[in-house]
Order: C-alpha cells, then sequence, then structure tokens
C-alpha cells in the first residue's frame, strides 16, 4: 500500500504471516530503498518508526503495518533514533552531521541541531523529555534542550569516535560507548563523568541499561555482550554465540530478556537474569542491523541489511530453547 503523506516516494507494503511456526515473523514492513539501520516504537507501542541508508525515515502504524509517512530531510544515512516521552516528538541522528527534530503527528521537521563536526552515530531523549543526548564520530557526548534546541553540554573524555548513547530510566546516568573499548558513565545533574570501564575489543557499538539501572549491557567488535555492575564497573557476565560484531542489543521493559543481532544474521534471544540464550531467529544470510522491544514487552522488532523490518511475538520466540 502506498505511503499517504509527506513526499513519499517509495510504495509501502505489509506481509502477514499465518500460524507462526520455527520462528516465523507475525509482519514484515517493507518500503526501504536501502539498509535498514535503526528501528524505535513509539512510547504507546502502536507506532513503529525506521531509519536507512536511503536517508530517510518512515513511520508504521503497527496495528495495520500501514507506512503512515516518510520523512526525508537528511543528506546522508539515518543511524540513530529516539521518541520523546510523550511521542510527539522523533528525534533522528546521521551520518550527516545533524540530530532534527520531527513532529510524528504531522510528519513536519521541527528543529535541525547542528554542532557536531562529524557523523553523529546515536540519539537518545531524557526520560522527562527535557534533554536530548547525542555521540558522534567527532568524539564528544553533546546534551542538546529538546525545547529550545541549544546546547547543554559537551560531554569530553572519550579519547576516539562514539557510537552510542543511553539514558538510565530514572535519568540519572547517561552511559556513552564507541571506539578503544571504553564506556562512560555520566551523572546528568552535573554533566561530570562517574566512571570509566574498559571493555576488551577494539569498539563498542551498543550499550543498554537494566530497568533498576544496576546493569549496562554493551557489545561491539569482538562479537560478545558483556554486562556490567554499574556502581562499580565490574564485569558481570560475558555472554557468547555471535560470530563477529555485534551492532545492537536492547533489553526488554521488565529486564529479563535481551535481543541482540549483527553481522552473522541471527538475532538472539538471551535470558538475562540466567545469563544464558533461549533462542536463535532464523537468518536470511545478511546482516541484522537493528532490534528493538516494543513498550510492553509482547513484540519486538529486527532490520537489516535486507531491507526489511520484522516484527516477532516474544511470547513465540521465547519457546524454544537452542543453547
Amino acid at each position: 500500500m502506498p505511503c499517504t503523506k509527506f513526499a513519499c516516494y517509495v510504495i509501502c507494503s505489509v506481509a502477514v504471516f499465518g500460524n507462526m511456526t520455527d520462528h516465523q515473523p507475525e509482519r514484515t514492513l517493507t518500503g526501504h530503498a536501502d539498509v535498514v539501520t535503526v528501528v524505535a516504537y513509539s512510547p504507546d507501542g502502536k507506532t513503529l518508526a525506521s531509519g536507512s541508508k536511503d536517508k530517510v525515515i518512515k513511520i508504521w502504524d503497527l496495528a495495520t503495518g500501514e507506512c503512515r509517512a516518510t520523512l526525508a530531510g537528511h543528506s546522508d544515512k539515518v543511524v540513530g533514533l529516539s521518541f520523546a516521552p510523550d511521542g510527539k516528538t522523533l528525534a533522528s541522528a546521521s551520518d550527516d552531521w545533524t540530530v532534527r527534530l520531527w513532529d510524528v503527528g504531522t510528519g513536519q521537521q521541527k528543529a535541525l541541531l547542528r554542532g557536531h563536526k562529524e557523523e553523529v552515530r546515536g540519539v537518545a531523549f531524557a526520560p522527562d523529555g527535557k534533554a536530548i543526548a547525542s555521540a558522534s564520530a567527532d568524539w564528544t557526548v553533546k546534551i542538546w534542550d529538546a525545547g529550545t534546541g541549544e546546547i547543554r553540554a559537551d560531554l569530553r573524555g572519550h579519547d576516539n569516535e562514539v557510537n552510542a548513547v543511553v539514558y538510565s530510566s530514572d535519568g540519572k546516568t547517561l552511559a556513552s560507548a564507541g571506539w578503544g573499548g571504553v564506556i562512560k558513565l555520566w551523572d546528568t545533574a552535573t554533566s561530570k563523568e562517574n566512571l570509566t570501564i574498559k571493555a576488551p575489543g577494539p569498539m563498542i557499538r551498543m550499550v543498554a541499561f537494566t530497568p533498576d539501572g544496576k546493569t549496562l549491557a554493551s557489545a561491539g567488535r569482538e562479537g560478545v555482550i558483556r554486562l556490567w555492575e554499574t556502581a562499580t564497573g565490574k564485569e558481570l557476565a560475558a555472554l557468547t554465540g555471535h560470530d563477529g560484531l555485534v551492532r545492537w542489543i536492547a533489553i526488554s521493559p521488565d529486564g529479563k530478556l535481551l535481543l541482540s543481532a549483527g553481522k552473522d544474521g541471527t538475532p538472539r534471544l538471551w535470558d538475562l537474569p540466567a545469563r544464558k540464550l533461549i533462542s536463535t531467529l532464523p537468518g536470511t544470510g545478511q546482516a541484522v542491523q537493528t532490534v528493538a522491544f516494543a513498550p510492553d514487552g509482547k513484540t519486538c522488532a529486527t532490520a537489516g541489511v535486507d531491507k526489511l523490518i520484522r516484527i516477532w511475538s516474544v511470547l513465540e520466540i521465547a519457546k524454544v530453547d537452542h543453547d
């Protein structure tokens, strides 16, 4: 079905599968013209946003699978997305060195945030919606005022490219990570560094907090997912099984599951408290670039090089133990 708004130039369609066996997705969304690099659920779980190397963002109605809008404006690939807590604004990060804010209801660009001097690799709204953090290849993390678009703080401390930023659920801590295997935890009230963790391997691509903020998961080029105690920086566990770069990880809202994906093309679901593999989703032979859990934890999304977005029932994919 075609996109109906905002200069959509690609036909978007949805394929729905019947009974799920052998870990089949509930739905597959198609419409991007190139690799899908990032997906994000809205806070109410009714909408999915996706970004791509095709330089656009698509807004999907998850009840129907319809592509409601295509947001064009970035001049390079979109690599990060984050909804404001009220779901009305979407922040995007791009290799074009910018962060942009979009009105989800109208599809119009609300603000263009300039300040980084290299590619912007990640973006995250603070839980209170008042600030936005961005990570960049210019070695900095910037904190933006979500209302005015002005830079509140310029966090310096990384000595290489920064790939990821994520807030703890209480908003008191910001984690950043990147090349050199360096993870930093920042006090958001003071913009001061609380802790530095040096992980094995040359690069961290993604980090994710558990809901209680006591544990941080990291993953990257070494292909291992590591769990860290945020109070001390102590390594708690290492989850192995992926072959090569793990590009994205996500933790379920209840903190019981971790979803990972990367170069090997096989997303994996982990029991986080038990620290063991539950299931491996069928691969396509191509890298999976991004994963996300719905806010209610009932579904998750995966997407990647094949340009498709797959929506899975978490209950179904958690049924079979593959370890």
